[in-house]
């Protein structure tokens, strides 16, 4: 079932994205080309490695462009402890958001308590700061899914996401839908994975997502304009993403 309308404009795009830089092996000449690159986009925001916080901060500032950063990543093991402390010095250095991996292996397991307990944590320290909570999705069954956004959102998460972009899948459109089924809309839902063009940012939105994860900012709000300035519709060769 569609969820939404698919983003009429190129500024309602960029309200939409987190452009990604998250690569371990990205040098500070890499990451500044994307900082930068961010900031001539008009993204949303920036997602970086939390070593990155404060530069990203000090280059973006004037920009418009937030920077956020994520907390137990990619795998999500760390100790609840060693994640607080992540979030604390993450606020520290200025994030804006924080996108943590729960315990994947607790919600494998089905222990609902520590996975919420987990998110609880880390929501206390950030205060008014939100709290995103990658589940991981491609490791997870349906009732899983359904079971891990619950904790999340009773461990008081902003947002739900699905995907660190490293744990070999990532968003799908069926997986968005089902998170915001049971999270309402009171919470935010993210995909993030496997998001590099403009029609799978549309597929996404329509299933419910009303932020998105990407490295492909530039690629896909250059086809919006493309399109935009064409009148043609969508590569899949259907009229769903004509403007």
């Amino acid at each position: 079932m569609e969820h939404a309308s698919p983003p009429d404009s190129a500024d309602a795009i960029r309200r939409l994205i987190d452009h990604a830089i998250l690569k371990p092996e990205l040098s500070r000449v890499q990451v500044d080309a994307q900082l930068d690159e961010a900031a001539a986009y008009g993204v949303f925001s920036v997602c970086v490695r939390p070593c990155d916080v404060a530069h990203a901060v000090a280059r973006l500032t004037g920009t418009g462009v937030r920077v956020g950063t994520v907390i137990g990543f990619p795998h999500g093991t760390t100790t609840t402890t060693t994640k607080t402390a992540e979030a604390i010095q993450a606020l520290a250095d200025g994030a804006f958001e924080l996108d943590m991996v729960q315990n994947i292996g607790a919600a494998t397991s089905g222990d609902w308590q520590m996975v919420e307990g987990d998110v609880r944590a880390v929501v206390d320290v950030a205060g008014a700061v939100p709290v995103k909570v990658i589940l991981e999705t491609s490791y997870l069954t349906d009732d899983q899914i359904v079971a891990a956004s619950r904790a999340a959102v009773a461990g008081g998460a902003s947002f739900v996401k699905t995907s660190t972009g490293f744990g070999g899948g990532g968003a799908t459109a069926a997986h968005i839908a089902l998170m915001r089924a049971t999270v309402g809309e009171a919470v935010g839902v993210k995909a993030s994975g496997g998001v590099r063009g403009l029609d799978t940012l549309i597929e996404m939105v329509r299933a419910g997502a009303n932020r998105i994860g990407t490295s492909a900012s530039a690629r896909i709000l250059d086809e919006f304009a493309h399109r935009a300035s064409t009148g043609t519709a969508s590569d899949r060769g259907d009229d769903r993403t004509s403007y």
